[in-house]
């Protein structure tokens, strides 16, 4: 929304400046996006009243014009505009003007006459783009005015970036409003007198499509003089807020769209056939727009429409067919509510977007229509004349949309923004904002101005008191918290986050079928007691699953046959277990099959092995201070001998991973290795201990080990006797290489290890370092018979 800074302070007297205006605007939602100054570059024109126009001697296409120049002064022009007028009023750039360019102006002589300086256009000027016609001034100019004076130059144009909840802000009366709240001040829009008529002339308006248009308010005025340009001040507001000037009628109802918000068209009512009906298009029904397109409008377009079929696309733009031009001297003025769910979208639909639509999609007051026919009206016959008919106002009551009423809480106000704010204060900025309140003790019911149709809940009414209140005026403080060392959590929240790490690992999650193949399902658990289907759909989902693994098993399978050549997938459901008296378990499991990344050309091609399913459980439940996560090497039917292992977390199994037994990959007919785990959920616990540690200021000591020690004994159980020798000053413990090879003999295994010392409170030094490795490897010699390796 583009407007003029003149014109705003013209219907509110504001008591600021510019500057401080564009930061109130902006602090109050209504964002500025430009400011830009009206005055153009140019100093010495003048008004000038041309008193006689003659032929010039030498020339068929120039003119010779004498003119008044102020205070009795005369002068002689030389011309070459067409059209140029005695009585009428004009700029001229006099001897030592200068114009935009930097052109400056003389007395020259033209075809052997003197000319005293230059009638100007309103492009030399940067004033419009018609270079064809002189800048033609209205009839209260003065000779001699200053034309920066005269058109109110001194001015800027501000344009708003305004959210699309506020189309109550796309009109000069919608701005007045809000930067009068802004400054405490009471305004009261102008009342606009109705404009009696002098002819009986009038169309029947019917409405076909009342939840669309269930107001539709019109008149005709006859005897228009349409050739009388608009007068230089609206055009000039026009110009200011991104209008160009077309003609007098378009651009008067240009104007009382900018001024009300309320969009208007007039149609040239000679060119109309019986009475107006609003309507939706018929099958196949075509237009040409104002713009020179045909369109070929859908049954979903709404249309304004005589006895002979479409004039124009309702809230969008009119037909070029009945379109108002400078000969035109009947008018038809119409002016109507269009719900914004029958204009949203319709102009996107035919690759247009108008002013008009621009204000329909986002909400039009239903109480202006008649106002906006009754002002332009007045407009209309002060500048172009003419004979006015009734105005007919039709509305449909029950389609009209109802004054909404909020419940409003002062407790609520305070509770969400944080601050008290008192009673009065509240009642005063709703009020001046046009809304008006009943009850008492800060419990009001608030009635709902038609022009705000963005308010329907108590928030709403609580972001309006915040933004005029101040956003800067509400302190910013940080919430408080209790710090827990122990905190539970709402068990589904927990599998949720869980659910989320696994995505955020690169896996999909699937949904299979409660019902399994019974022989896959008793190879892979290695029994057949599930739970058996009186009448199942298949004879391969006849039983009810005891493991996530089957389905998503037959799921891989899915992917393999479509040539996809990496799947990780993982399931959240429940399983049934046992005949005689079946329980339901939530469990969570998964499925990994081919690379562990995807195709890169700087990553080297690596099948997903036991140890990065092993990393996605590490993830997946991540062990807090307190809490133990470890795995037991056991055997299980459906996973590999040597590749599987039980999940015990604080020393209780809750589920199985490893790699999938080959005689199974071999059955299926599966080409490369597979991953799976699984999950009993409500055997990890939801309450975790939270453990702040402060990060030590003094350095690190590494020492790296290496040992050897007999190939079945495990790695954790290695780790897990150095930290307790090494106790709190143990920061880091990694493997990084295990070896077995040349130089070791059969039946053991090296074991690198990188350890990582810190003191929190002081410097370590290499004595205590030296003495803590050698109990270290004294531990290792007498737990596990391990020894170092030189």
């Amino acid at each position: 929304m583009k407007f003029s800074e003149n014109w705003l302070r013209e219907l509110v007297n504001l008591p600021v400046s510019t500057e401080k205006l564009v930061d109130q605007l902006t602090m109050a939602g209504l964002e500025v996006e430009t400011v830009i100054s009206c005055r153009p570059d140019f100093k010495g024109v003048i008004v000038a009243l041309v008193k006689q126009v003659s032929s010039h001697p030498e020339s068929d296409k120039l003119t010779i014009c004498r003119v008044e120049a102020g205070k009795g002064k005369e002068a002689i022009i030389v011309c070459g505009a067409p059209d140029i007028e005695a009585g009428n009023y004009y700029a001229l750039a006099a001897p030592g003007a200068v114009l935009p360019n930097n052109k400056k102006i003389s007395v020259a002589a033209i075809k052997n006459i003197k000319s005293e300086g230059m009638l100007c256009s309103g492009a030399e000027l940067e004033l419009s783009e018609n270079r064809d016609e002189l800048l033609k001034l209205g009839d209260d100019a003065r000779p001699g005015m200053d034309l920066v004076e005269y058109l109110a130059l001194d001015d800027h144009s501000i344009e708003l970036s305004l959210t699309p909840n506020r189309g109550d802000c796309l009109s000069l009366t919608g701005i007045a409003r809000e930067v009068a709240v802004l400054n405490r001040l009471k305004f009261k829009r102008s009342l606009i007198q109705p404009v009696p008529s002098t002819i009986k002339d009038s169309r029947k308006i019917k409405l076909d499509a009342v939840e669309a248009c269930p107001r539709y308010a019109g008149r005709i005025i006859k005897n228009v003089n349409n050739k009388k340009p608009a007068p230089a001040w609206l055009t000039e507001r026009l110009r200011r807020s991104g209008i160009r000037s077309i003609n007098a009628v378009v651009d008067i109802t240009n104007y009382v769209m900018l001024e009300l918000g309320q969009p208007m068209h007039a149609f040239d009512d000679d060119k109309l056939k019986g009475n107006i009906s609003v309507r939706y298009a018929d099958a196949g029904e075509k237009l040409s727009l104002l713009d020179g397109q045909e369109k070929t409008l859908s049954p979903d377009t709404l249309v304004i429409a005589d006895e002979q079929g479409a004039l124009a696309m309702a809230g969008i733009m009119g037909g070029l067919a009945t379109s108002v031009t400078v000969g035109t001297q009947n008018i038809f003025l119409e002016s109507a509510y269009f719900s914004s769910q029958a204009i949203a979208g319709r102009a996107r639909k035919y690759g247009l977007h108008t002013d008009s639509s621009h204000r329909f999609e986002r909400g039009v007051d239903s109480t202006l229509q008649k106002e906006a026919v009754e002002r332009a009206s007045r407009l209309i016959l002060k500048y172009c004349g003419g004979e006015p008919g009734p105005t007919l106002d039709i509305r449909v009551k029950k389609a009209i949309p109802a004054q909404i009423i909020v419940p409003l809480r002062l407790e609520k106000i305070r509770q969400l923004l944080g601050v008290a704010i008192p009673a009065g204060r509240v009642k005063e900025v709703l009020q001046l904002l046009g809304f008006k309140l009943t009850g008492k003790n800060g419990r009001w019911r608030v009635h709902v101005p038609s022009h705000r149709f963005d308010i329907r809940i108590e928030a709403d009414l609580i972001e309006e008191v915040a933004r005029i209140y101040g956003y800067a005026e509400i302190p910013s403080t940080s919430p408080k918290a209790p710090l827990c060392l122990e905190a539970e959590i709402d068990p589904a929240r927990r599998y949720e986050e869980m659910m989320t790490r696994l995505v955020q690992r690169g896996y999909y999650e699937a949904i299979t079928y409660s019902f399994v193949d019974p022989g896959l399902q008793a190879s892979l658990l290695g029994r057949d007691d599930g739970i058996r289907l009186l009448n199942p759909i298949s004879s391969e989902m006849a039983v009810m699953r005891q493991s996530l693994w089957p389905g998503l098993l037959q799921a891989l399978l899915y992917n393999i046959h479509r040539q996809q050549q990496r799947v990780r997938l993982f399931e959240h459901a429940r399983v049934y277990r046992g005949s005689d008296e079946p329980e339901q378990v939530s469990v969570l499991g998964g499925i990994v099959y081919g690379n562990n990344y995807p195709k890169q050309w700087d990553i080297k091609g690596n099948s997903s092995d036991f140890f990065d399913l092993k990393a996605d459980i590490e993830a997946l439940l991540k062990a807090g201070p307190g809490r133990t996560l470890a795995y037991h090497q056991a055997g299980h039917p459906a996973l590999h001998p040597g590749q599987s292992a039980e999940i015990m977390y604080d020393d209780q199994k809750v589920g199985w991973l490893g790699m999938l037994h080959p005689a199974h990959l071999q059955a299926l007919a599966i080409p490369a290795p597979v991953g799976l785990f699984e999950l009993e959920l409500p055997l990890i616990p939801a309450k975790y201990t939270v453990k702040f540690t402060e990060i030590s200021k003094f350095p690190s000591i590494r020492r790296d080990l290496s040992v050897l020690l007999d190939e079945d004994i495990p790695v954790q159980n290695v780790a897990n006797q150095i930290k307790r020798v090494a106790k709190d000053l143990l920061n880091n413990l990694e493997l990084f290489d295990v070896y077995r090879g040349e130089g070791i003999d059969l039946g053991k295994k090296s074991l690198a290890l990188g350890l990582t010392f810190q003191r929190s409170s002081s410097t370590l030094i290499d004595e205590e370092i030296d003495t803590i490795i050698k109990n270290i490897l004294t531990s290792l010699q007498q737990e596990f018979g391990a020894t170092l390796r030189e």
